[in-house]
């Protein structure tokens, strides 16, 4: 069912799972020219509906949302004890030398120039990505990355992309120009969300299709 910025992909009484559209908010940022976002546009149908877990701006894809205080409860600590399983895809510049690996590099916020995040060894959180390529492809040398965030940290697939010299083409906060300029849009998207559902105990997945 499709909304305004958003496709509903499951709907119950405990919860909403929605595939969220390029450029729009999960929740509102500062200022009021920052209200518009997912979570009021939604709550306008479902009201009372509560964000567990966020998507950057221009990251499209699965998310979550609760319709009472139980049901996020649960589904909370489970995204906190990283019980749920989640699934990006990307396309990135260059060609990785192998077929899959894994990021495990410390992040935390650059206090210079917020809201960019960047790698710390001595002060960063503990930070880990696997990804694989999915894809390679060429003119220019580009790959198509699945990619599964082992931890939750704000940018780290964007941070641990750039680190290891695959930045995500379209990315205007962290690609170099040419990167950037490679694609209209944030080549990131969050395919595939699986968790437990709070009501029937259940494992349960839910995916949106690849939209570059």
């Amino acid at each position: 069912m499709p909304g305004d910025g958003y496709t509903i992909i499951h709907e119950d009484r405990w919860l909403l799972v929605a595939d969220k559209g390029c450029g729009l908010l999960t929740v509102p940022g500062i200022g009021p020219e920052k209200a518009d976002c997912l979570v009021a546009r939604m709550q306008a149908q479902w009201p009372g509906a509560r964000v567990v877990h966020r998507l950057d701006r221009d990251t499209s894809g699965v998310i979550v949302l609760a319709r009472d205080a139980q049901t996020h409860r649960a589904l909370s600590m489970q995204f906190e004890r990283r019980e749920t399983g989640k699934r990006y895809a990307a396309l990135v510049a260059g060609h990785p030398p192998r077929d899959a690996g894994e990021i495990d590099l410390p992040i935390r916020k650059d206090l210079v120039n917020t809201p960019l995040q960047v790698v710390d060894f001595v002060n960063g959180r503990p930070s880990v990505t696997r990804w694989r390529v999915a894809a390679r492809l060429d003119g220019p040398p580009r790959a198509r990355l699945e990619l599964e965030p082992v931890t939750g940290r704000s940018h780290q697939l964007r941070v641990h992309l750039l680190a290891i010299g695959h930045p995500i083409l379209g990315d205007d906060l962290y690609a170099p120009p040419d990167a950037r300029a490679m694609a209209a849009r944030l080549c990131l998207h969050a395919e595939r969300l699986s968790f437990v559902h709070p009501a029937s105990g259940e494992r349960v997945e839910f995916s949106a299709p690849v939209p570059f």
